[in-house]
């Protein structure tokens, strides 16, 4: 009986300042060697394509049978058509049509370039080879400048249905006189930290000092029961059995778990830290190319 090759693609993660790329090799979602670089100094629509092209080149050397490209991209993008609506993020991308862009420089038809969100990309590589394989319902987190998210009923990210927020999206839902966003990111963590302090360091160094620090270890406990108490409150009836967290401040997790775990006694579900850290978009990009469907 012959064997069915499956053709590989060629996966992208555009992330909070660099751009990943690799080879996915089939369907069960082995990567070749992942390449990476920063955004380009140019902040020009040519500059942007080139990096993207050569990242390409680069991560498919060695590969045969290359059958198009999956981006993970922030949004706001309109992912079907492949054109970016970012205003605060890659302002010179607005408007412009990636796909179209990418389909000539690589010499494929449009088809074969597709786009879907980076928290989406997040929680699908996750659920395909990471801490939400195998479960029913399960949340994506990300932590970092922002806060993304992602919801998945078997196997699938879903933006509506009982208990998932609008879109999927729970950044600006309200919360403590604010939005979200406002107590779960790197700024609430310095906001934190500086209110104790008076100065502002970066995450990374206030997470470096936690051990020694009662100022540092305090922001990440008081992270962690916003946290808590935000899941608690958004989570309770969506009823995953699994929130897998990831972003920069992910890495930090051992210093603010424990206070968001306190805040979830009672509910069934539990928190855990991504297994395919920064890998994980480019395998959800992955796992959305091979399924053929978009989210």
């Amino acid at each position: 009986m012959a064997v069915r090759l499956e053709p590989s693609a060629l996966v992208y993660d555009v992330g909070g300042s660099h751009v990943s790329a690799a080879v996915c090799l089939d369907s069960t979602y082995r990567l070749g060697p992942v390449v990476n670089t920063p955004y380009p100094s140019e902040q020009s629509v040519d500059a942007f394509i080139h990096v993207l092209y050569s990242l390409g080149v680069e991560a498919s050397t060695g590969f045969a049978g290359v059958a198009g490209a999956e981006l993970a991209m922030p949004g706001p993008f309109d992912f079907n058509g492949g054109v970016s609506l970012m205003r605060h993020k890659l302002p010179y991308l607005y408007g412009v049509d990636l796909r179209e862009l990418l389909a000539q420089h690589f010499g494929w038809q449009r088809s074969q370039v597709r786009f879907l969100g980076d928290a989406a990309a997040f929680l699908l590589g996750e659920i395909g080879a990471g801490a939400a394989h195998g479960v029913a319902r399960s949340v994506g987190i990300t932590l970092g400048t922002g806060i993304g998210s992602a919801f998945g009923v078997d196997g699938r990210v879903v933006t509506e249905g009982p208990g998932v927020a609008p879109n999927g999206e729970i950044w600006n839902l309200p919360y403590e006189g604010g939005i979200l966003e406002d107590a779960l990111s790197t700024r609430a963590i310095q906001r934190s930290y500086a209110n104790r302090t008076g100065v502002v360091p970066d995450v990374a160094t206030i997470a470096a000092t936690a051990a020694d620090d009662p100022n540092a270890s305090a922001a990440f406990v008081e992270f962690g029961n916003h946290l808590g108490q935000a899941l608690r409150m958004l989570l309770s009836e969506f009823a995953p059995q699994v929130v897998v967290l990831g972003g920069g401040i992910a890495r930090s997790a051992h210093l603010f778990l424990p206070a968001a775990e306190s805040q979830l006694e009672g509910l069934n579900f539990h928190l855990v830290v991504s297994a395919l850290k920064d890998n994980a978009p480019l395998v959800g990009a992955a796992v959305e190319w091979f399924n053929g469907t978009k989210c």
